[in-house]
């Protein structure tokens, strides 16, 4: 498909919803149009446990020509508390770490060039996660949350650390969108997933990050001449003048 450079989006569901109407996605593939490909690798309800498992399908070692970054977006599904109703997705804190370390280092070898950017699970509302559950389930909704801020906050933090330690870019989701008053309804649609305002914040620090990281779409060339530089009567000059 051509010469086009290649941006990856692994990670759970906030990472697969990312090409609805508003996703952070899609709003990423608009701003690289013609410039970069956007990859949505994204498994809902995935952790970083099961994570593991995709990595040499998705980044096998020997490609000739890897991805220009890559963001891992995981976290959100790990932290799910134990003896809860979605306890099956836990995974322990120092599990988390080793496991985030270990796709790191799998990038690393993949490629020593591509940008690596970790984000922090977002904050959770325990409040919308009971009103989505009650919507789903009435009266037999959970009473205790599945998922609670505090938890997912241990999460984040541990994320950071690890990017910190692996020297790699990250996005501190989990205090960002908390300095917005009213954060819970404004930026989470069921106290977990993203509204399209949420959406826009992590695509705002993403970009943030790609333009620190050398990635910006307005420094990266056009796959093709523009249609301005094509002369009506001799078009192939403009295509010759780019070697094609």
């Amino acid at each position: 498909m051509g010469s086009r450079a290649e941006i990856v989006l692994l990670g759970d569901s906030i990472t697969e919803q990312s090409f609805r109407d508003g996703g952070w996605g899609a709003t990423l593939a608009n701003a690289y149009s013609r410039k970069a490909d956007i990859l949505v690798r994204g498994y809902g309800g995935y952790n970083t446990k099961w994570a593991l498992f995709l990595l040499h399908h998705i980044f096998p070692l020997g490609s000739p020509k890897p991805p220009i970054a890559t963001t891992i977006f995981f976290g959100a599904n790990d932290a799910a508390l134990l003896g809860r109703t979605s306890e099956r997705q836990h995974v322990p804190i120092e599990d988390y770490k080793q496991n985030l370390r270990k796709i790191v280092l799998h990038l690393k070898e993949y490629s020593p060039s591509m940008q690596i950017v970790l984000i922090t699970p977002p904050p959770v509302s325990e409040e919308g996660r009971q009103r989505y559950a009650e919507s789903l389930y009435g009266e037999n909704a959970m009473k205790l949350p599945e998922r609670t801020n505090e938890v997912t906050g241990q999460y984040a933090k541990a994320c950071v650390e690890i990017a910190k330690e692996m020297s790699v870019w990250y996005i501190n989701l989990w205090p960002k969108m908390q300095e917005t008053d009213g954060w819970q309804d404004k930026f989470l649609s069921d106290g977990l997933h993203l509204t399209p305002e949420g959406n826009t914040v992590v695509y705002q620090e993403v970009i943030k990050v790609f333009n620190e990281a050398g990635l910006s779409a307005d420094k990266m060339p056009l796959d093709f001449p523009h249609h301005s530089q094509i002369d009506g009567k001799n078009p192939e000059i403009a295509f010759q003048q780019q070697g094609l």
